[in-house]
């Protein structure tokens, strides 16, 4: 019994390059749309966001010299290409699936419009949402809880390479502990890099649960089905 209806899942883009963290991995593609496959067969209504940092990080683009809006730009249009993918292996898996992007881009994928997301997703079809916000300075973050908000998800669940939120860095610090609760304000506090400060404040004022998860096979579907996976940050 799944204890969501409806949730947002953000990925990194990252994730899609498996082991190396670039371009894409089709075998953990595949293994990924199987997992969702699974999940959605339950009932559960999935949004999805994906970033684009496995092709394209606007943020170190700038430090480089190159104008941040461009940088911001050719960023978002990474994360359409991570979703056009991840649609492809959805509906090769049998999801009906729906790319919305929040720049037009219409020979390929749909505009990103609240009220056909509402529709798609209670008919059973994985939405996809690219492209950010459509604007530069904001992070793949701000945007999967905005996206999250409109759908009226009952939680994001946000895969990371750890398995939660710890008090202090545990690839530096061998007695890091992990922390399974905490607020929005403790988050805020101890600079919890998992999401950004935007992210965090829009969902202590919306009142929108983040599961912070390891993306290890099967994790998604334990999350769904109520086990206590990762860490939950709530108000």
């Amino acid at each position: 019994m799944a204890q969501f209806k409806r949730v947002l899942l953000k990925l990194s883009g990252e994730a899609l390059g498996g082991e190396s963290g670039e371009g894409i991995s089709p075998l953990f593609l595949e293994e990924l749309a199987r997992e969702i496959r699974d999940v959605v067969k339950q009932g559960v209504e999935l949004g999805i966001v994906i970033g684009g940092g496995n092709f394209f990080r606007g943020v170190n683009a700038e430090r480089t010299g190159m104008d941040r809006v461009v940088a911001d730009h050719i960023g978002m249009l990474a994360t359409l290409m991570n979703s056009l993918a991840l649609q492809n292996l959805l509906e090769r898996n049998g999801l009906d699936s729906r790319v919305m992007s929040a720049i037009e881009v219409n020979k390929v994928c749909e505009p990103y419009i609240r009220r056909k997301a509402l529709s798609h997703l209670e008919k059973g079809c994985v939405c996809i949402f690219a492209a950010g916000l459509g604007s530069p300075y904001f992070t793949t973050d701000t945007a999967a809880v905005l996206r999250a908000i409109e759908i009226k998800a009952e939680a994001i669940i946000k895969a990371t390479k750890v398995d939660g939120v710890y008090n202090k860095d545990p690839k530096k610090f061998k007695n890091a502990k992990r922390i399974s609760e905490l607020t929005f304000q403790k988050a805020l506090e101890m600079n919890v890099k998992v999401m950004d400060s935007t992210a965090f404040t829009l969902c202590q004022e919306n009142d929108l649960p983040i599961i912070v998860f390891n993306l290890k096979k099967g994790n998604i579907k334990k999350i769904i089905a109520g086990e206590k996976i990762g860490s939950i940050v709530r108000r």
